[in-house]
């Protein structure tokens, strides 16, 4: 059964033809039916309300309907939307037709043959339009899904640690409970200095290989109560907590540092060093804490004078 409201776009300079196709089609049911007289009044119409399917005359003067086609499809293109095209030509041969198809034609239908043609093609049409418009709809639905979840994700895809969202979110308790509690606590920012360098010389799958590596020996290296993360392309970020300032000095965390940079790790293209920078801010209730996100990115600012001094960078609060 034909769908009533299929909107169709009738495209001809002639309105005899005009005239004929649309009696056909207002016969067999359809009554959402448009007609243009010239290729431009076809591509205003269709940006104003985006047709289904449209039949259009192969030849017409101004703009042919190869051209016309060429021109639905981008502007398809930008309202992800597609238009099943049908072309009404005299023209034969697999030459003809096949450029047509190159250009993004759907279908034809013979001038010498449009009364048996016409409606079992425009029954395909509908078909054909109404399916690949409903996948092009549930896949919108599917993309603004995963965009929602990626705003509560708080997992890092890549390394199955926690993600920047994440850190923020555990570090913001951990000053609360320093705040009201007392004690200290301390951020850790550890940064991949020669990623990029890897990535050039060895591609993207090496780099992952470095990165899921890095964050497997950071958690083997951590306290248990230690949060860890990945908190940017090539950095990660633990916090820790303790009863006095004196156990979260530079000293304390030379086995992170000397973890990464003094063992190699494993890849596909054999084992590979890193050069890490490392970059420390501890705080306590005797001063004014900072939100999370102010600190991890006062933090990061230090990053560079950790990698060109090679040394763990202690980062004070302003």
């Amino acid at each position: 059964m034909p769908n009533p409201q299929l909107s169709i776009l009738v495209v001809d300079d002639t309105k005899f033809s005009s005239a004929v196709i649309g009696h056909t089609l207002s016969q067999a049911g359809y009554s959402n039916i448009r007609f243009a007289s010239s290729a431009m009044d076809a591509l205003r119409m269709h940006e104003e309300l985006p047709a289904s399917v449209m039949v259009a005359d192969w030849l017409m003067p101004e703009m042919d309907g190869l051209e016309l086609t060429t021109r639905i499809r981008q502007t398809d293109e930008q309202s992800d939307h597609y238009t099943y095209v049908v072309l009404l030509t005299a023209r034969e041969g697999d030459n003809v037709l096949g450029e047509a198809f190159d250009r993004g034609v759907d279908d034809f239908i013979s001038k010498s043959s449009m009364n048996e043609q016409l409606l079992p093609r425009i029954y395909a049409a509908d078909r054909t339009s109404q399916l690949i418009n409903r996948l092009l709809d549930e896949n919108r639905l599917l993309a603004t899904n995963n965009a929602q979840l990626e705003e509560h994700n708080l997992v890092d895809r890549l390394t199955a640690i926690g993600n920047r969202r994440y850190l923020i979110q555990r570090l913001a308790d951990v000053l609360r409970n320093v705040d009201s509690r007392g004690g200290a606590c301390c951020l850790v920012l550890l940064g991949v200095q020669n990623l990029p360098t890897l990535t050039e010389r060895f591609g993207p799958a090496v780099q992952q290989e470095v990165l899921r590596g890095t964050a497997r020996r950071l958690q083997q290296l951590v306290r248990p109560t230690d949060v860890i993360a990945r908190v940017d392309e090539n950095a990660f970020a633990i916090v820790t907590i303790a009863d006095e300032t004196a156990d979260l000095k530079p000293a304390s965390f030379r086995r992170l540092h000397d973890g990464l940079n003094l063992k190699a790790f494993k890849t596909s293209e054999g084992y590979l060093s890193i050069r890490a920078g490392m970059v420390l801010c501890t705080l306590t209730n005797r001063q004014a804490l900072p939100d999370a996100e102010a600190l991890l990115e006062q933090v990061e600012s230090h990053l560079g004078e950790a990698y060109e001094t090679n040394l763990i960078t202690e980062a004070k609060l302003g």
